[in-house]
């Protein structure tokens, strides 16, 4: 049997068939869709279908057939055929059209051409309107003072024409301050509105014996000093003004001047250097003035020293009380101690920095800032039966051993006052 001869497929057959890159009739019409369509005659033949180029095939390159009149019957036409007739109106596009949809997300000004309904709604601000055009002038004071009475209360008109008398007095200059710099309506409405919350909330201040408090004319308030930092003296002036409606001019060390700020802020809440001088021109003026005698020892004694009075000086309060005759009113105050308990010092670092002494508390310098909050101790405050200077002799001032007996004298009442609320005392915190 003789061999057979074996053909390679596709090398053999008709030529064009099968043969080249474009594919046969056959295989088109196995083509998904491909369902015949009818030729359109002109121009829209020679350009591809819409399902042809949607379906990724490749336009028919082929040259329509010539569908022409003859050239006599296309000369008899009169030239106003020439012009094409005018086309119909194209349906209106519906809503879910989706050459509409795509319009109107990849071509926003072509969304201006859909119908009313197709159109997003337009913005105040397309209108020509501000945003706040439809809200009545009316209703914004209305909806202003609802929302200064429920923040103020009733009383925020009186209160508000208040602040802005004080800002035009202040920036006109029509405002009062004395030959020491105390400006008694900043003390009144700032320093003193501070200090309240502190002295009533945090330490929940008790005070007794304030009837002993001259209301008119110069007096002397002498102190225990305690508290590591000097807060005892503040909670002692505002709790003087609450009471009594007097603004205490305490007697401060050098240091307090030699501060910037601190200096000023002192200065302008009524304190003043404390000298002889300063104090007994004071005092002859009516002022109620206080002094702590026991200074940066009485402050700075360790927590074990605590309500132990140290030394009262060489008793120039009481010189400045004999030379003008004013009374002296004992104040003891307990509480202080425990706001800052004092364990350590830094003598080192206090004498480079020139102050009296660094405090190391429980809390200080080990938590940072944190550790300057004081303890919310309870505080009681109580003035002793004032002490008269009127029935001594002009001279008594320059008699040192009269000074010293008046000086121990308001020593002992205060330790004494000391001990005894100490006894009254609960807890520390209650």
């Amino acid at each position: 049997m003789a061999d057979a001869e074996i053909i390679p497929i596709g090398t053999r057959g008709q030529p064009g068939r099968a043969t080249g890159t474009r594919p046969s009739s056959a295989a088109r019409g196995l083509a998904p869709g491909a369902a015949k369509k009818p030729t359109r005659k002109g121009a829209d033949a020679a350009a591809p279908t819409e399902s042809a180029t949607a379906a990724g095939k490749p336009a028919d390159t082929r040259k329509p057939a010539d569908t022409r009149k003859p050239a006599a019957q296309r000369s008899a036409a009169p030239k106003a055929a020439a012009k094409p007739a005018a086309e119909p109106a194209p349906a209106a596009p519906r809503d879910d059209d989706p050459v509409i949809r795509t319009a109107s997300l990849l071509d926003p000004p072509a969304a201006s051409a859909l119908p009313e309904q197709a159109r997003p709604a337009a913005r105040t601000e397309e209108r020509g309107a501000g945003p706040l055009a439809g809200i009545p002038i009316g209703d914004w004071l209305a909806a202003f003072q609802h929302a200064a009475r429920e923040l103020f209360g009733d009383q925020w008109e009186p209160q508000l024409a208040r602040f802005l008398a004080f800002l035009r007095r202040r920036v006109t200059g029509d405002y009062a301050v004395d030959e020491y710099g105390f400006d008694a309506e900043i003390t009144e409405q700032f320093f003193m509105a501070a200090l309240r919350p502190i002295a009533q909330k945090w330490f929940r201040i008790e005070v007794r014996g304030v009837e002993n408090i001259p209301t008119t004319g110069g007096a002397l308030v002498v102190s225990n000093h305690s508290g590591t930092i000097p807060v005892d003296g503040l909670m002692t002036m505002v709790s003087i003004h609450d009471q009594t409606g007097r603004f205490l001019r305490p007697l401060g060390a050098d240091l307090v001047f030699r501060m910037p700020v601190v200096g000023t802020v002192a200065r302008k809440g009524g304190a003043t250097l404390a000298c002889s001088e300063d104090a007994e021109r004071m005092l002859r003026g009516g002022e109620l003035v206080g002094v702590w005698p026991e200074g940066f020892k009485g402050i700075g004694k360790p927590f074990s020293d605590r309500y132990k009075l140290q030394r009262f000086g060489r008793g120039g309060f009481v010189s400045a009380a004999l030379r003008t005759g004013v009374p002296i009113v004992p104040l003891s105050v307990v509480g202080a101690e425990e706001i800052y308990p004092l364990v350590g010092n830094i003598p080192s670092l206090a004498r480079l920095l020139g102050v009296p002494y660094i405090p190391i508390t429980p809390f200080f310098p080990l938590l940072g800032p944190l550790g300057l909050v004081p303890l919310p101790s309870k505080w009681l405050l109580e003035f002793g039966e004032p002490i008269r200077t009127d029935e001594y002799d002009a001279g008594a001032a320059e008699d040192p051993m009269l000074v010293f007996n008046v000086t121990d004298q308001v020593r002992e009442t205060i330790q004494q006052t000391l001990y005894s609320l100490l006894m009254q005392r609960q807890s520390v915190f209650r």
